[in-house]
């Protein structure tokens, strides 16, 4: 896991000693977040076995198999960022964050489908257009993920506990300085909500949206709805494991997409741009904007337009 952590450091491209310090950080950062910050010998560590449903921050170990990346990318149009984001591919790379990436398998996709590119196909430049940080709370799901990453250029992968203010402040921070940025073009949180407000309360949902928001331009969003939370509480009562700290407690609960859009819209200052429908599991696409972000080009009429003709895109003014 330490060489794991490393590995994903050492991959941000650096320059002087300012570069020096800021990979020296995000080093040290990703290895004590890997790790806890304590030294294990081989002797000590343990093949992780994970009961089907027993992953408390939903880090199952083959997510893709029950919620295939096509689902979310038959719903959105794979000229989306190039629109959002026009001038940028020629100028610098569009750059993505990806929270909750579990083994990589989504983030891949939605490379490929938002660059165009088709199975086994690469690119090189790919990743002068779009560059994705990809982070995770599991370091096992992440080192599997650099192993298979077929774009090891475009996509960059690495442990984190997004709550951890501090590290997430290291880490974030030092992938933006390679590129002179402050701010992330676009967030993508798909399927991670519940399981931050299960383990962070409501408190800790409202925090979490808020750091996204400071964070993204735009934010793609797919929340689960409260169903997943009982059928999450369920699995693991009948494991025989702890129920979640705060279920019982949560006092945001009922439609979960209208409360995720109240809270980024009437707390965090974004606007709800609009919905690309919902997958098979019954799950919202939603993107948000910042209201600051002046400099972006208002979503082009053409996609509202193909959005209607295949009934999957509503847009509120």
């Amino acid at each position: 896991r330490r060489r794991a952590g490393a590995r994903a450091a050492c991959r941000f491209q650096t320059s002087g000693s300012e570069g020096t310090e800021a990979r020296l950080r995000l080093m040290a950062a990703s290895t004590e977040q890997a790790t806890g910050g304590v030294e294990k010998t081989a002797a000590e560590e343990k093949p992780r076995v994970l009961e089907p449903g027993a992953a408390p921050f939903g880090n199952f170990p083959h997510y893709s198999r029950f919620h295939p990346p096509e689902q979310r990318l038959r719903l959105l149009p794979p000229e989306l960022l190039r629109r959002l984001f026009p001038q940028s591919s020629e100028t610098r790379p569009i750059l993505g964050l990806d929270v909750g990436c579990n083994s990589g398998d989504l983030s891949v996709a939605l490379y490929k489908h938002f660059l165009s590119l088709h199975d086994g196909e690469t690119c090189s430049d790919a990743s002068r257009e779009l560059h994705l940080l990809c982070c995770d709370i599991d370091p096992v799901l992440v080192e599997r993920a650099e192993k298979e990453c077929p774009f090891p250029d475009g996509l960059t992968f690495i442990t984190l506990d997004f709550m951890n203010q501090r590290t997430r402040k290291v880490l974030l921070s030092s992938f933006l300085s390679q590129f002179g940025r402050s701010v992330f073009d676009i967030g993508f949180c798909m399927s991670v909500t519940m399981w931050i407000h299960l383990n962070h309360g409501d408190q800790g949902l409202w925090e979490f949206l808020a750091h996204l928001s400071s964070l993204c331009r735009y934010l793609l969003v797919e929340p689960q709805p409260w169903k997943c939370y009982r059928a999450a509480a369920r699995r693991l009562r009948k494991l025989g494991l702890h129920d979640f700290d705060h279920f019982r407690s949560l006092a945001i609960r009922g439609d979960m997409a209208s409360q995720i859009v109240h809270i980024l819209t009437q707390d965090h200052g974004m606007e709800l741009v609009c919905c690309f429908g919902n997958t098979n599991w019954d799950r919202s696409l939603l993107l948000f904007r910042t209201k600051q972000a002046t400099e972006t080009h208002p979503i082009p009429e053409s996609l509202i337009e193909e959005g209607k003709e295949r009934n999957r895109i509503r847009f509120w003014r």
